[in-house]
C-alpha cells in the first residue's frame, strides 16, 4: 500500500503515523521492537523463533511415531522448553527501555536471555531429580537460588513484553506470599508467610506456579492456534478477509465501517492481538470511514470495538478460552457452545449501530447503494446452505466410516486433496487481490463474485479445524494440529500451483521457493507472536500458586461479599470494575486467570445464597468478558491508541467512543449470569428440540440486542426521545430476561418442609431438581452462612437410593434434618466445602424448594412487543428515511 502521509500531514484529523511506524507501533507491542544490523543475530532471532515452532509442531503431532526412537515429553518438560524460548526471545526482541538501542542487543540483554534460558532449561534436564527433591519438599540450596533468579527474570521479561502492570502485581503476590502480615496487608488476608525455600519451591520447582495450568494451555494448545493464524495470514487470507467483507458490505450507507467489522470478526480467526487487528484492517477501512462521514473518532472507534471483540469470537477464541477447558473442567467444544449466541449478536448489533450512525448522518454509500436488509437476507441464506452443506458432509462421512472404517482416512485425506487443486485452480482464472489504497481517489468496491472465489482454499483449514473440534470432538491441540498442518501444504503449494494454472511453468521453482519463504516467515512470526503469550501464562501463574497457598482467595473474595452487602448485582458491578482497572495494564489472558481465580467461584456462591443458580461457566465468561474491555476503556486502552494512530483522532475520546459503542459486550454477561439460557447452559443441541430452542434464544436475543443498540445510540426509525429509548431499553430486557418479571408476580418455587424431605425426593419426577436451602458454621469465620444446593433427581430409584447417588448425609431429628460430611468426590462435597461439619452449631436443611407449575415466562413478550409497537408507530410520524 502506498504511504499516505506525504499528502495527508499530520493535521488533526488526518493521519499521524506512516505505516512503517504503525507497524512498528503492532511490533513492539506484541512480537518485539528490537530489529539488529548485524545480520548473523537478525539470523539467530529468526531461527531461534523457527525452532521454537518447529519443536511444537513436533510435540502436538498426535500419532507419535517417532515413539520407538525418540522419548516422548511429558508436560513438566514440555513447559520448561516453552518458557525457555520465551525468555530467550523476550531479552532479544524486547528493548529494556523506550530509550535502549533497538539496532543491537546490549550484553547485559545477552545475559538475561542465557541465564534465564538456563534456569528454564534446568528444569526440563533435571524434571526427575526435581520429582526426589524440591517437589517431595526437599529442596537443595542450589535449587532454591536457581529458583529465585528464574523468577526475577521472569518477571523483567513480562515488564518488557508486556509493559509493568504483570510484573508489578506479580510481585506484590509474591511479597505477600513471603510477609503474610505488615501494615500494608489488612487484616482480613494476613497469613503466617512462606519461608524463602517455600515460596520458591512452590513457584518455580514445583508444577503448580509457573509452570503450572497457564503455561501448559499456552504450551499445548494456544501457540497452535496462534501459528495457524499467522501462516493464514501469511498465505493471504487476511486481505481476502477485508476484500470480502468489502465486496458485501461495501455498497451499504456506512458501507466501510459495516465492512470494517465484518473484516475484522473474520480476521479475529487470524490475529489474536487486538492491536493487530486494529492495524491490520484499519489502516485500510479507518481512511473510508471518515471519507462516508464518519468523524476520525468514530471511525477508530468502530475498528476498535469490532477488532476487540475477535477475541470472544468461536470456534478460534482467545487464549483465556483453552483456560476455561481447564480451570472448568469441561471440553473446549462446549466453552465454544456457551460463548457463540453472546459474540455472533454483539457482532450483529455492532454492524446495526454502524447502521444507525449512517442513518443518523445520512451517509452516501460508495458506488450504487444497495439494500441493507437484502444483504441480511442473502447472508442468512447463505449461513443456511453452508448449514445444510456441512450436514450432508457429516452423513456423507458417518456413512463411509460405517462401510468402509480402514479407507476412511486416506479417501478423505485425498478428496480434500482433490477439493484443494480444484479450488486453486478456481482462484488461478482470476490474478492475485492487491491490497488497496484508501486514500485513493478512486475507489471500486468489488462485487462479491469478483472475490470470492481467489480465495476459497482459505476456508479449507478452517473447515478442518472446525470439523476436528466439532465434529470429530478432538482436543483443542489435536484439531489445531491438523488444520495447521494443511495450512503448512496450502502455503508452500498454491504459488506453485497457480503458475501451473495460468501456464507460467517457467516461474514454477521461482513459486515454490516464495511458498517456502512464506512458511519461514509464517512459522518465525508465529513464534514472535507468542513471546508476550508465553511469558504472560508463565508469570500469572506466580498469582494461580499465590491464591493455592495463602488465603486471599476466600478472604479477598469475602471482602468483595461484604461490600457489596451479599446483593450479587453489586457484586458483579465490583467484579467487572476490578477485571476492567486489573486489565488497563494487564493482557486479557493474565487477566483472566487473576481475576477468575480470585472472582468466579465466589459469584457462584454469592448466586447460590440468593437461591440464583450460576453456571461456574457464565461467571468465568462474565470475567473473560470485562477483562477484553480493558484493550478499549481509557486511560490505557492499547487498541483505542492504535486506531486513534491511524484515524488521527484524539485517543481518548476514541476510547471513550470505543466503550460507549461497546455498552452490548458490557450488558451481555450480567443478562447471561441471571439467564443462562443465553449461554445454552442446559440445552442439549443433540436433540431436534433442543437445536430448535437453541435457533429460537438466539432469534430472540438477536432482536433483544438490536432493540439494546438502538436505544443506546437514541436513534430507531427516527431520533428517539428519552421515554422511547427507555422504552426500547425495557423490551430488550424484557426479551432478555422474561422470567424477571414472572418471578414477581409468582414465586418458582413452592417451600416443602425440611422433615418431608424424603417424601419430596421420591415424588419428585425424574430429570427435575430440588432446591435446597443449606445453613451452618462457616468454616473459615465460624459465623451462620446460608447456600442452595441443587439436587438434581435422576434415575427411578428409591428416597434413599436418590440421595445416596447425591452424595449427602442426612440425619433426621425430630422436625429437623442435620447434615454430616457430604461423601467425598461428590458436587455435594464441593459445594459446601465451605462449611464446618464439626462444630458445636450442626449444618443442617433450612428448607426445600421444588418447582411449582406457573405461566410460562415467555408470556411476557406479548407486552414487550405492545410497547414496542407504540413506540414504532410513535417513531413512524418522524421517520423521514428508510431503516433498513
Amino acid at each position: 500500500m502506498a504511504d499516505p502521509t506525504d499528502r495527508e500531514g499530520v493535521a488533526q484529523g488526518q493521519r499521524q503515523f506512516s505505516d512503517d511506524e504503525l507497524q512498528d507501533l503492532v511490533a513492539s507491542t506484541d512480537s518485539g521492537a528490537r530489529a539488529p544490523t548485524n545480520r548473523s543475530i537478525a539470523l539467530l532471532i529468526s531461527v531461534t523463533a523457527l525452532v521454537w515452532s518447529l519443536f511444537q509442531l513436533w510435540i502436538a503431532q498426535p500419532q507419535l511415531w517417532f515413539g520407538q526412537y525418540l522419548p516422548v515429553l511429558n508436560s513438566s518438560q514440555t513447559r520448561p522448553i516453552h518458557l525457555m524460548f520465551a525468555i530467550f526471545l523476550a531479552f532479544l526482541a524486547y528493548p529494556a527501555f523506550k530509550g535502549s538501542p533497538r539496532d543491537r542487543i546490549p550484553l547485559v540483554d545477552w545475559a538475561l536471555a542465557l541465564i534465564g534460558a538456563a534456569c528454564c532449561f534446568y528444569v526440563f534436564a533435571f524434571s526427575d531429580t526435581l520429582a526426589m527433591t524440591a517437589r517431595s519438599g526437599l529442596p537443595t540450596q542450589f535449587q532454591v537460588i536457581l529458583g529465585a533468579i528464574g523468577i526475577v527474570i521472569l518477571l523483567e521479561a513480562s515488564r518488557r513484553a508486556l509493559g509493568p502492570a504483570l510484573t508489578v502485581v506479580g510481585s506484590l503476590f509474591l511479597l505477600y506470599a513471603y510477609f503474610g502480615t505488615g501494615w500494608l496487608i489488612p487484616e482480613l488476608i494476613e497469613h503466617e508467610g512462606l519461608s524463602f525455600t517455600s515460596l520458591i519451591n512452590a513457584q518455580w520447582l514445583d508444577t503448580a506456579g509457573v509452570f503450572g495450568i497457564p503455561l501448559g494451555v499456552s504450551t499445548a494448545f494456544v501457540f497452535l492456534f496462534v501459528l495457524f493464524g499467522s501462516l493464514l495470514d501469511k498465505a493471504g487470507a487476511g486481505n481476502y478477509f477485508i476484500k470480502l467483507a468489502f465486496a458485501g458490505l461495501g455498497h451499504l450507507r456506512g458501507g466501510p465501517a459495516k465492512a470494517a467489522v465484518v473484516g475484522s470478526a473474520m480476521t479475529g480467526l487470524i490475529s489474536g492481538s487486538s492491536i493487530a487487528n486494529v492495524v491490520t484492517t484499519g489502516t485500510f477501512t479507518i481512511p473510508l470511514m471518515k471519507r462516508v462521514g464518519f468523524t476520525a473518532e468514530q471511525a477508530g472507534s468502530v475498528e476498535v470495538a469490532s477488532s476487540v471483540n475477535g477475541q470472544i469470537m468461536p470456534p478460534v477464541m482467545g487464549a483465556a478460552a483453552f483456560l476455561m477447558v481447564e480451570f472448568i473442567g469441561i471440553s473446549y467444544i462446549e466453552v465454544i457452545k456457551h460463548a457463540f449466541i453472546p459474540a455472533v449478536i454483539s457482532y450483529i448489533a455492532l454492524v446495526y449501530i454502524v447502521h444507525l450512525e449512517a442513518l443518523k448522518k445520512d451517509m452516501p454509500a460508495l458506488g450504487e447503494s444497495k439494500s441493507f436488509l437484502g444483504m441480511i437476507v442473502k447472508f442468512f441464506i447463505g449461513f443456511a446452505v453452508a448449514g445444510v452443506g456441512f450436514t450432508i458432509l457429516i452423513y456423507a462421512m458417518r456413512t463411509l466410516q460405517s462401510v468402509a472404517p480402514d479407507l476412511t482416512t486416506p479417501i478423505s485425506m485425498s478428496v480434500l486433496l482433490l477439493v484443494y487443486v480444484w479450488l486453486v485452480a478456481i482462484a488461478a482464472r482470476k490474478p492475485d487481490l492487491e491490497v488497496d489504497d484508501p486514500n485513493d481517489p478512486e475507489i471500486k468496491i468489488p462485487t462479491v463474485g469478483e472475490v470470492y472465489s481467489t480465495g476459497l482454499h482459505y476456508i479449507l483449514p478452517i473447515l478442518v479445524l472446525v470439523w476436528f473440534l466439532m465434529v470429530e470432538q478432538q482436543s483443542p491441540a489435536k484439531s489445531a494440529f491438523y488444520a495447521t498442518s494443511l495450512m503448512l501444504f496450502i502455503i508452500v503449494t498454491q504459488k506453485p500451483l497457480k503458475a501451473m494454472f495460468r501456464g507460467e511453468g517457467g516461474s514454477f521453482g521461482e513459486t515454490f521457493r516464495e511458498g517456502i519463504n512464506d512458511l519461514g516467515d509464517g512459522l518465525i512470526a508465529g513464534a514472535r507472536n507468542m513471546i508476550g503469550i508465553g511469558v504472560a501464562t508463565a508469570a500469572a501463574g506466580i498469582i494461580v500458586a499465590t491464591v493455592t497457598k495463602t488465603p486471599i482467595g476466600t478472604e479477598l473474595a469475602g471482602l468483595v461479599e461484604q461490600l457489596s452487602m451479599g446483593y450479587l448485582f453489586l457484586m458483579l458491578i465490583f467484579v467487572g470494575l476490578f477485571s476492567l482497572i486489573l486489565g488497563m495494564g494487564l493482557p486479557t489472558t493474565a487477566n483472566y486467570i487473576v481475576v477468575s481465580s480470585l472472582m468466579a467461584s465466589v459469584v457462584v456462591s454469592l448466586g447460590a445464597q440468593e437461591g440464583l443458580i450460576v453456571p461456574l461457566i457464565a461467571a468465568h465468561l462474565f470475567v473473560f468478558y470485562f477483562g477484553i474491555m480493558a484493550d478499549v476503556t481509557p486511560p490505557v486502552g492499547l487498541a483505542s491508541f492504535a486506531a486513534a494512530a491511524v484515524s488521527g483522532g484524539d485517543p481518548i475520546k476514541t476510547g471513550f467512543t470505543a466503550f460507549f459503542y461497546s455498552l452490548r459486550t458490557v450488558a451481555l454477561p450480567f443478562l447471561f449470569i441471571y439467564n443462562p439460557a443465553l449461554i445454552l447452559y442446559g440445552v442439549d443441541l443433540g436433540t431436534t428440540s433442543g437445536i430448535l430452542y437453541a435457533v429460537f434464544i438466539f432469534c430472540v436475543a438477536t432482536f433483544a440486542m438490536l432493540l439494546f443498540a438502538a436505544a443506546t445510540q437514541g436513534y430507531f426509525l427516527a431520533k428517539s426521545r428519552i421515554y422511547e429509548s427507555a422504552a426500547l431499553l425495557l423490551v430488550a430486557f424484557t426479551l432478555f430476561v422474561p422470567g424477571f418479571w414472572l418471578n414477581q408476580l409468582q414465586s418458582p418455587f413452592v417451600s416443602i418442609p425440611p422433615a418431608q424431605f424424603e417424601e419430596a425426593v421420591a415424588n419428585a419426577p425424574a430429570g427435575s431438581r430440588l432446591r435446597l436451602q443449606i445453613e451452618g458454621p462457616d468454616f473459615n469465620t465460624g459465623d451462620i452462612a446460608t447456600t442452595t444446593l441443587v439436587m438434581d433427581i435422576e434415575g427411578e430409584g428409591t428416597a434413599q437410593e436418590r440421595i445416596d447417588a447425591s452424595g449427602l448425609l442426612l440425619f433426621p431429628d425430630g422436625d429437623e434434618v442435620r447434615l454430616d460430611e457430604p461423601m467425598f468426590g461428590t458436587t455435594t462435597a464441593e459445594t459446601l466445602a465451605d462449611f464446618d461439619f464439626y462444630a458445636d452449631e450442626p449444618v443442617r436443611l433450612a428448607s426445600i424448594e421444588a418447582p411449582r407449575d406457573r405461566l410460562p415466562k415467555e408470556v411476557f413478550y406479548i407486552p414487550a412487543l405492545l410497547l414496542l409497537g407504540l413506540v414504532i408507530m410513535l417513531q413512524r410520524r418522524r421517520q423521514t428515511k428508510p431503516a433498513f
